[in-house]
């Protein structure tokens, strides 16, 4: 652990250095270097340290910054460095007691001031760098969304996607600079942005409404929200899986024969700290999975091609695993000797030859045995019957 921290991490707004915490213009004051984004850089009257913009892609910025560790270094980062800000992204390179934070209001601390709306019942995602779909989940009429996006082409392109969605009379409040001299809100709909002049940095507050469908939050999701081309664990058979998978926060999954990847899909939208791998055989289906996974705002999904058992070789131990094609004797006993102990796995059986390599290994390794049969009620001509579908036999156990 470093005596004194070498690198201060300073968060500021719009309003510049006005804005900023005493010990944080002390820093400033007596730094060797200060780096940060032009716009910050801008913002601050004139330093007696080198001064030296952060570079663009952002990352890039990180192996210089960790050069200086000899010097008094500030970093400046939008309002709060740990609320989609570039904190955490240094933080995870630096031993405790090397960095100190001096953080300002965030810019969704700032739109809920001025809009009025509890910031604890409002979704905020940061969207500069990452797709549309990460908002898919929220879409609800009636619920609130607070986005930072990357400038004002970014605002048009999200009244599109919203639009797409069925939701083009959703409530777009354009926040412009929040916090600074330059501040401005105005309001409109989706459907009628045509502002062309937003200004960066920019944040959009969303009432959402529409006729589009919102995303049940429910296990099961129904399968019309996965394209597939009928390699996929139906609805109700999904919702059972997904219970005897019990996703816990922070856990890996193991998806084996993914199909349309709708177990692993589900298994990341039960929470934002999941972690799924999907392993498919076909190429089709495996690029079919990443884009349902992409279109469900979970695009952190990997998607790994290649046939099992051989596909699985290097990748860390999960927390779970479903088996959901390509079961055979070959495959559990390789799965086998990869679980540490407590991890659980559920595999799931049509054929007769795959439910009776179910029961004898649950003979040799415990856990339960569930049968599922479910019915469709359908016509018979000018009444109605009941059309079973095939059972599944599905074996869950811990190892």
């Amino acid at each position: 652990m470093a005596d004194t921290p070498w690198l201060t991490i300073v968060g500021i707004g719009e309003d510049g250095i006005a804005g900023l915490s005493a010990p944080a213009k002390a820093a400033l004051a007596g730094a060797d270097l200060v780096t940060g984004a032009t716009r910050h850089l801008a913002l601050l009257p004139d330093l007696t340290g080198e001064v030296v913009p952060w570079p663009v892609p952002f990352d890039q910025g990180i192996p210089r910054l960790l050069d200086h560790r000899e010097r008094r270094v500030v970093m400046l980062v939008s309002g709060d460095p740990f609320w989609f800000g570039g904190g955490t992204s240094i933080t995870r390179h630096l031993a405790p007691g090397e960095w100190i934070a001096h953080p300002v209001p965030s810019t969704f601390s700032l739109a809920a001031a001025r809009l009025g709306w509890p910031i604890e019942d409002t979704a905020c995602l940061g969207l500069h760098a990452a797709a549309f779909a990460r908002l898919r989940r929220h879409v609800a009429t009636g619920r609130r969304a607070v986005v930072l996006v990357r400038d004002g082409d970014a605002v048009a392109a999200l009244a599109r996607y919203l639009g797409d969605l069925g939701f083009a009379d959703s409530r777009l409040h354009v926040l412009e600079a929040l916090g600074g001299p330059r501040e401005r809100i105005r309001g409109t709909t989706a459907a009628r942005f045509d502002f062309d002049d937003v200004a960066h940095p920019v944040a959009v507050g969303i009432v959402f409404a529409g006729t589009g469908d919102a995303m049940p939050q429910a296990a099961g999701l129904p399968d019309t929200w996965f394209e597939h081309d009928g390699q996929i664990t139906k609805s109700p058979i999904r919702a059972l899986t997904l219970s005897a998978l019990a996703p816990r926060p922070g856990e890996t999954l193991w998806d084996i024969g993914a199909g349309a990847g709708s177990i692993g899909i589900e298994w990341l939208l039960s929470g934002g700290s999941m972690q799924a791998i999907a392993f498919e055989a076909d190429p089709v289906r495996a690029a079919r999975a990443r884009a349902n996974a992409a279109a469900l705002g979970v695009d952190r999904l990997t998607v790994v091609e290649g046939r099992a058992p051989a596909v699985l070789e290097g990748h860390a131990a999960p927390d779970a695993v479903f088996i959901g094609g390509g079961l055979s004797e070959a495959l559990l006993d390789h799965v086998w000797t990869k679980l540490v102990a407590g991890t659980r796995l559920v595999a799931n059986a049509v054929t007769l030859e795959s439910e009776a390599l179910l029961i004898r290994w649950q003979g040799l390794k415990g856990g339960t045995l569930l049968r599922i049969e479910l019915s469709d009620a359908t016509s018979i001509g000018n009444r109605r019957g009941w059309r079973a579908r095939y059972p599944v036999v599905q074996w869950s156990v811990i190892a």
